[in-house]
């Protein structure tokens, strides 16, 4: 059964990251950083703050380094240098991604490592502890908190929580922002 779970885990993700693939080949620097107004976070917000939290979740399921350096920060130039998490609306309303071409490179170095680590995960490894019960305040909060069994956050409720459910919200919002920007949805 997990073998099955892993190879639906794999197709779907590859399918998700095609998405945001498709969505960053089919938008100009304007229509990413395109300000709509008060309140209205531009597609920049989404595109990296999605990106950065794959790369941080990732850390945090292998203990692998992060790709996001200072040397990333200098080609993308993102306006905030922060995913965005714990911060709020108004605070990254300014977020603008200034080296496009950079940041789809990062984004692709990011999406390429999750999809390779899928293809060679072992399926029991998916039923192990990435974060133990009680929850840290930082956690105890989240979706991923409510999904979680009875020792804690396995990685499957990691990959599927903080990278797979997740990039499809941002992706929701990137479509619909498209609609503001002049550009059609992708999928139907």
């Amino acid at each position: 059964m997990t073998e099955l779970i892993l190879d639906s885990l794999q197709r779907r993700m590859a399918a998700m990251h095609s998405l945001y693939h498709q969505a960053v080949d089919t938008m100009a620097p304007e229509h990413v950083n395109h300000f709509e107004r008060e309140g209205v976070l531009p597609i920049a917000f989404s595109l990296f703050h999605f990106t950065n939290m794959e790369d941080v979740s990732f850390m945090m399921i292998t203990g692998q380094s992060l790709i996001w350096n200072d040397e990333w920060q200098q080609r993308v130039k993102v306006a905030v240098n922060d995913h965005g998490k714990h911060r709020t609306v108004g605070e990254m309303s300014s977020q603008r991604i200034g080296g496009y071409e950079a940041f789809k490179d990062y984004q692709r170095a990011v999406f390429e490592r999750t999809e390779s680590w899928l293809d060679a995960l072992n399926p029991t490894e998916l039923t192990r502890i990435v974060i133990q019960r009680p929850f840290p305040d930082q956690i105890a909060s989240t979706y991923s908190a409510r999904v979680a069994g009875p020792d804690g956050i396995a990685v499957l409720d990691a990959i599927e929580c903080w990278i797979y459910q997740h990039g499809l919200r941002h992706m929701g919002e990137i479509e619909l922002a498209r609609g503001l920007v002049g550009l059609g949805g992708m999928t139907s």
